[in-house]
């Protein structure tokens, strides 16, 4: 039997005009952002991928909760409400809000982790990692080699390295370990799930030696639809029940729920721990507001607990992984390098091997986006050097394994006919790599550079050669 089209499982019922520009004017506004795609006005962008942070489109269910926002300061009904939602769907014990998942990462860096600490995870992201900085720690890469070659098709590249966490664990001593990192759907690998498999083997390990592990959820229901389509035994399991049982594992997390809970604005810290729990409720209210708010409004809650029960819909995150599916075959079949296999939230461009005549040093992904966007509009980020930023010890531009483009899917926003402009920009390119210039930073802010740095078309011309792997540094 022919298989047969799919659809989203939603109809529209309210459009925002886009503005359709030419190339002459997408070339002078990149210009004017530093040809950095984080500081393009938004009403310049023709498909904005640069996220799916906060991106999302809400139901008609969330808008309507909305409406029943109570903005009262303390106690607001719709703290109960996402508080029961999260323990229905995560399982925690204690919640915590905050205005976005960086104020989670925040409070629980500053909780936890003293001067000295190592703190490990399955490759960084780049908020998480400043948070722990900031207090003090020094993360440390704990991810299995798989994860850093963009053409493996291992099943599961988020997988924690057992044998790399024994060796700190031996090195530094349980004591100075706070706790495991354990990020779902590993942004900077490629949006890679981990195995429930690994996930229990991971925490059982930590918890052998005293030490917690906190997932960071943002994206763990696209992880559990990926156990339930990799794993062997989960196949006719809920994903509900999936996300459930990863949860189950761990001994509390941080949320960005501007990703999976189909939110504009929210997050949370969840903990199973009643003393860890009273300590993070003094302190949010030094930096985010009262426990009960968190920083957000009443009607923000409602929206996040209604979009936590949406999030696990079978139809809901089928369409949604099946649309980043549907972008990243179509370059695959037209034979764009992209990490493979194609994750959950985005596809990845490996810029490296699409701009081979670019050397590491003029930020081959961070050049590409500059030009998709003058290309056709689309808006898209870089995830390699730039990102990454400078070593700790030498101050030079550290350069990871991985340097990448990424195409980031909002939910329930574009349509097939959307991912094809974006898929036909990028094979053309890709068939006329000369076109694209390298770039040198020409501004470089204190914290976060990706978010604020600007450059120009490098004035050297271009080198025949990437950086030698040999020559690149470690961000370990």
């Amino acid at each position: 039997m022919t298989r047969r089209s799919w659809a989203e499982p939603y109809k529209i019922k309210m459009v925002e005009h886009l503005r359709m520009t030419t190339r002459e004017q997408r070339e002078a506004a990149i210009a004017e952002a530093g040809y950095n795609t984080f500081l393009l006005r938004s009403e310049d962008v023709y498909i904005d991928l640069l996220t799916d942070s906060g991106t999302s489109a809400m139901s008609d269910r969330q808008w309507a909760g909305m409406m029943l926002g109570d903005e009262a300061y303390a106690g607001s009904r719709n703290y109960y409400n996402l508080e029961a939602a999260v323990h229905e769907h995560y399982g925690y014990k204690h919640l915590i809000p905050t205005h976005q998942g960086r104020g989670a990462e925040h409070l629980l860096s500053q909780l936890c982790i003293k001067p000295g600490d190592s703190v490990p995870g399955n490759m960084y992201f780049t908020t998480t990692r400043h948070h722990q900085e900031a207090a003090g720690g020094t993360f440390v890469d704990v991810i299995i080699d798989e994860a850093h070659d963009p053409a493996c098709e291992h099943p599961f590249k988020g997988n924690v390295d057992l044998t790399k966490l024994t060796a700190l664990i031996d090195r530094v001593g349980a004591e100075r370990i706070p706790y495991l990192s354990l990020e779902t759907n590993v942004n900077m690998a490629g949006g890679q799930p981990c195995s429930m498999e690994n996930i229990c083997a991971t925490c059982a390990l930590c918890h052998e030696h005293g030490i917690p592990v906190f997932l960071d959820a943002t994206r763990a229901v696209e992880n559990a639809y990926f156990i339930k389509h990799r794993e062997v035994g989960f196949a006719d399991r809920s994903i509900a029940s999936i996300l459930l049982e990863i949860c189950s594992h761990t001994d509390g997390c941080t949320m960005s729920a501007k990703k999976d809970s189909l939110v504009n604005i929210g997050g949370f810290l969840a903990v199973n721990h009643d003393e860890l729990a009273e300590r993070a409720r003094n302190l949010v209210v030094v930096y985010e507001g009262l426990h009960t708010y968190g920083g957000l409004a009443g009607r923000d809650m409602e929206a996040m607990a209604i979009g936590i029960a949406e999030s696990v819909e079978e139809d809901h995150i089928r369409a949604r992984v099946g649309q980043v599916h549907y972008l990243g075959q179509r370059l695959i079949d037209a034979g764009v390098p992209v990490v493979r296999p194609i994750g959950g939230h985005g596809v990845f461009i490996d810029a490296a091997a699409f701009l081979p005549h670019i050397p590491r040093e003029q930020f081959p992904a961070q050049s590409l986006t500059a030009a998709l966007y003058v290309d056709s509009g689309v808006r898209s980020m870089e995830r390699g050097a730039v990102s990454v930023g400078r070593d700790a010890v030498t101050g030079q531009n550290a350069y990871p394994e991985l340097e990448l483009v990424r195409l980031t899917i909002p939910r329930r926003v574009y349509t097939q006919a959307h991912m094809d402009v974006v898929a036909e920009s990028v094979i053309d390119l890709h068939e006329h790599p000369e076109r694209v210039d390298g770039l040198e930073m020409v501004y470089e802010p204190q914290h976060l550079r990706f978010f604020q740095a600007r450059f120009a078309v490098a004035t050297g011309g271009r080198l025949e050669h990437q950086l030698p792997k040999s020559e690149r540094v470690s961000t370990n």
